[in-house]
């Protein structure tokens, strides 16, 4: 499988271990703060986004979604909210993000129809075929092989089935542009570090969104690896990027599309 520029960026540059160990360490160390940054650094926009993203799967009405890279389960729980599936499954590989997302599903009496699992995007643990629905918010540029979670996610979708991934993007507009990458590489990191104590995890962020193979270059790498009727909407002047794909109908499990 091809490797991408942004697979080889990681938090934490003197560190020995694989991006995936070091993504994990990173959302343990900030979980505690996530949901709070997530509001303030975005100015609470990032609801309209999931919102928006969720929005995709109306359509469809799935019975059985899967919430890859779930962190604190917003997207689960907004899942829950807006579609009413039977059940959502939500993975991560933060256990501390995870445990955050117990509790909220605890509160809001959801056990029954919202599930957290440590799991690895990157070889899901779940039958082919199993999924009406994936959904991915700010996930996909953390993996540390693209191409490997895309294929599994493609793998554990039933025939027909949808994804929809959730992403940041770089404007393309000029003068925004310029207002953006100010904001991303000095205010971010400054504002990270002051309210998590952790200034990696926002240069990080910065570095992975640069390195993202963004737009029409996703849209073609979700098509290698299966995906067909593919399409990508901006959202905020392109700050963020929802791309959706199908699984073909009528394929047997191992069957491209």
């Amino acid at each position: 499988m091809a490797k991408y520029t942004h697979d080889t960026i990681v938090p934490f540059n003197n560190s020995d271990l694989g991006k995936k160990q070091q993504v994990a360490s990173m959302f343990d160390q900030i979980a505690f703060r996530y949901d709070f940054l997530n509001r303030f650094l975005s100015g609470g926009i990032d609801v309209y986004w999931r919102r928006k993203a969720i929005a995709e799967l109306k359509p469809i009405k799935p019975k059985q979604v899967l919430d890859v890279a779930t962190g604190t389960a917003d997207v689960a729980i907004m899942t829950h909210r807006y579609l009413k599936p039977e059940k959502i499954t939500g993975i991560d590989i933060s256990e501390g993000m995870l445990q955050l997302g117990r509790q909220k599903v605890d509160k809001l009496l959801l056990n029954k129809q919202i599930e957290l699992l440590k799991g690895d995007s990157e070889a899901i643990n779940f039958p082919s075929g199993t999924f009406d629905a994936i959904t991915v918010a700010f996930g996909v540029r953390n993996f540390e092989n693209l191409e490997k979670g895309l294929s599994e996610m493609y793998r554990v979708l039933k025939p027909g089935g949808k994804v929809v991934i959730l992403e940041f993007s770089k404007p393309r507009k000029t003068g925004f542009r310029s207002l953006y990458n100010f904001y991303m590489n000095i205010i971010a990191p400054r504002a990270g570090q002051w309210l998590s104590k952790n200034k990696d995890a926002y240069q990080y962020l910065n570095q992975s969104v640069k390195a993202f193979p963004e737009g029409e270059t996703f849209l073609h790498i979700l098509q290698q690896v299966g995906f067909t009727h593919t399409t990508l909407k901006r959202l905020s002047l392109g700050i963020c990027t929802i791309y959706c794909g199908r699984k073909k109908a009528g394929l047997r499990d191992g069957q491209q599309g």
